[in-house]
């Protein structure tokens, strides 16, 4: 059971053909049929010791990989004791502070027989280094680990926010890595350039394919310029790059996309690094279907969205994806349950085993509407190639704020599309008529809640850990470290013998912190994007001046993001209404602690306070922020709160204070707008409580 899923998973890089396989149609059908792709579950929550176990189920089930979810203190290289980490220990993933978490989120998985995914970015090399001291601890010959970590940092600036330190450090950080692990774990993938968040954060097809592969092309630049590894390896660099996307309900469009994609890092890889293999220049790519389009209303429609997101990725046989993952129905009620995941899992093994998919050569080619398609991707994607390396490549285009900019804009143009249902979406602008649904019919039970005592149990560990571990092995460890980030030395041996030591997660982060510094990326939020003038919002837009002469002065928002959620697409959004409604809007981006925001709400004087949360963390920070305001004599400032909030949690918030919650299901952002004029009337202007018509 297990083991046949780990077999398979140790197999599904090496081979991409299988043996012959029989077919009712064999004339049209291919002499080999394909092998299935890497089937995994992204997955990880509460604890090492609770994610195993789910790990265990899930490979039992037929999953032939393994995709690690950490949490938000691990991603952002925080220990679960920091200030920092409050309310989010284990909440979106599994909490991973020293080697010994590692081993048991690992324990009974042999590494050499499983491929695994880490979502891991700023810290990747650190989760890399505990990954590899505990296949030394098993025994397991390096050469033998097949898996990826994520290790795309420039899609944290632009859409996912996990980034600690500034870019050029951070391309060094991945740098080393690749390096090192080309000479020494070959079959491991060391970064997972990433577009899926980008379609996340609003990306056209043209945007997702240019700005990933403009970031495969500023990490290519680095490492061959890096002198770490002689030209003749080149090569075996390009054969290590893979690519993580995202497909999205425009199924035939993704189709293309990934056909462009994948003629396009052909290209580059021949004529700009001169990889002369065919095999080497392949686009090896794994997918998870979009999370953006599933919907908090009628959410059972997920499932054929899932379903026909997974075929833009599968179908066309030259651009298929080599692992996927499917979101789960209900990821925009909450954290999916185990029988969720299975649901999601299921899709996979259906379509992979019981259809005549795998049978068939690709069965677009010769299609002259396809071929079109392509051809047109392809010469966008290329021009808005070109506009990146003439600002100086993605770096430059990062630093800039060009990047994050287009990617505000796109999202903006979608809410446009939304709202005026020139994009419908079932269910959410169009037939919203739905019977009683029996799966959403106790909503407390139809989603997985993580138990709030995980983050004191954390701490816990952690104190044990410490205080069982060698003092001096470990200073000597982390000296070591902030020596070799001084020089221009690789990073990836200190840091495999921090690992070995006991050094934590926090501790390897903080020396870097001192030796880099720390980022904060610009937030694509100015005056050149909007959604335009628009008829239905004139009426805001009035009602907001009047109200502003009432009170006389201009109305402030402060839009805030506490905690260490990075996914700031939503706040983005708001920011850019509020503005176009009338609104001076204060964002000063992401991982606010409470105090930050209550400090920020009286320096600036704000009328209202919008907070943005996706982690799961909101019962835990937005009291703190209340008791802040209250402590500040703020009381006439309401909070509003927007983000994946379950019915009893918000009816709670409210109970303490909030004075709205806004969910998936509200993505019309002028009504948000009118709503948050009515609240704030509401509060400041007791003897007038209606909004002007």
């Amino acid at each position: 059971m297990a083991d046949s899923a780990m077999a398979d998973s140790a197999m599904a890089d090496a081979a991409i053909v299988d043996a012959a396989g029989s077919s009712p149609t064999a004339g049209a059908a291919h002499a080999v049929k394909d092998k299935p792709w890497v089937m995994r579950t992204y997955a990880g929550h509460s604890s090492p010791r609770k994610s195993n176990a789910l790990y265990l189920r899930n490979l039992d089930k037929g999953q032939t990989g393994l995709s690690i979810a950490f949490d938000l203190p691990t991603q952002t290289g925080y220990d679960p004791d920091s200030p920092m980490a409050r309310g989010e220990v284990g909440k979106v993933g599994v909490p991973i502070a020293h080697l010994g978490d590692m081993r048991q989120l690992l324990e009974q998985i042999p590494l050499d027989r499983m491929n695994t995914s880490m979502t891991i970015n700023a810290p990747a090399m650190w989760l890399f280094a505990l990954y590899v001291t505990l296949a030394e601890e098993q025994g397991v010959d390096r050469a033998h680990l097949t898996g990826t970590t994520q290790n795309d940092i420039v899609k944290e600036y632009l859409s996912r926010g996990t980034y600690i330190f500034p870019p050029e450090p951070s391309l060094r950080l991945i740098t080393d890595m690749i390096a090192w692990s080309v000479a020494n774990t070959p079959k491991w993938n060391p970064i997972n350039i990433c577009s899926y968040h980008l379609q996340e954060a609003g990306a056209t097809p043209v945007q997702e394919v240019s700005f990933a592969l403009a970031t495969a092309i500023a990490v290519l630049d680095s490492v061959r310029d890096s002198g770490q590894l002689p030209p003749e390896q080149l090569p075996a660099v390009v054969e290590r790059i893979s690519f993580f996307v995202n497909a999205g309900i425009r199924f035939i469009e993704e189709v293309c996309k990934m056909r462009a994609f994948t003629s396009l890092w052909d290209e580059i890889t021949r004529d700009r690094y001169g990889v002369t293999d065919a095999a080497k220049r392949r686009l090896r790519y794994g997918v998870q279907v979009n999370s953006l389009g599933l919907t908090e209303a009628q959410p059972e429609n997920n499932v054929q969205r899932i379903v026909l997101e997974m075929l833009g990725v599968t179908l066309s046989k030259q651009a298929r994806a080599r692992a996927v993952q499917l979101p789960a129905w209900n990821e925009a009620l909450g954290l999916p349950r185990p029988w969720d995941q299975q649901w999601s899992l299921r899709m996979q093994q259906v379509l992979a085993y019981e259809t005549d998919l795998l049978e068939y050569d690709d069965i677009f080619d010769g299609s002259h509407v396809i071929e079109a398609k392509v051809a047109s991707l392809v010469a966008e994607a290329r021009a808005e190639l070109d506009r990146i390396e003439a600002l100086g490549g993605a770096v430059v285009a990062v630093e800039s704020g060009y990047l994050k900019g287009q990617l505000v804009s796109s999202h903006a143009e979608r809410r446009r599309r939304m709202e005026s249902g020139d994009q419908q979406i079932v269910g959410v602008n169009v037939l919203t008529e739905h019977e009683p649904s029996p799966l959403t019919e106790n909503l407390g039970e139809a989603i997985m809640r993580v138990d709030p005592a995980v983050e004191q149990e954390a701490i816990e560990s952690l104190q044990a850990w410490r205080s069982a571990r060698d003092a001096a092995s470990v200073e000597l460890a982390l000296t070591r470290l902030a020596g070799d980030a001084a020089s221009d030395r690789n990073l990836l041996e200190a840091s495999l013998a921090c690992a070995r030591a006991g050094v934590t997660t926090g501790e390897w982060a903080e020396v870097l912190r001192d030796a880099f510094g720390e980022y904060r990326a610009p937030t694509g939020v100015s005056g050149s994007v909007g959604a335009g003038h628009r008829a239905a919002l004139e009426p805001v837009r009035l009602a907001v001046a009047e109200t502003s002469r009432e009170l006389g002065t201009r109305l402030r928002l402060l839009v805030a993001k506490p905690g260490l959620d990075g996914h700031s697409n939503g706040a983005e959004q708001v920011a850019v209404a509020a503005r176009d409604a009338g609104f001076e809007v204060i964002y000063q981006g992401i991982r606010l602690t409470p105090q930050d925001i209550v400090s920020a709400a009286v320096q600036e004087d704000v009328h209202c306070i919008g907070l943005s949360i996706l982690s799961g963390s909101h019962l835990q920070l937005v009291p703190v922020i209340l008791d802040g305001l209250r402590d500040a004599g703020m009381t006439d400032v309401p909070v509003v709160l927007g983000g994946i909030i379950p019915e009893d949690d918000a009816r709670s918030l409210i109970d303490l204070g909030v004075a709205a919650v806004f969910t998936p299901k509200d993505f019309d952002l002028t009504e948000i707008m009118a709503h948050i004029l009515a609240v704030i009337r509401a509060r400041q202007l007791p003897a007038n409580r209606s909004t002007p018509a």
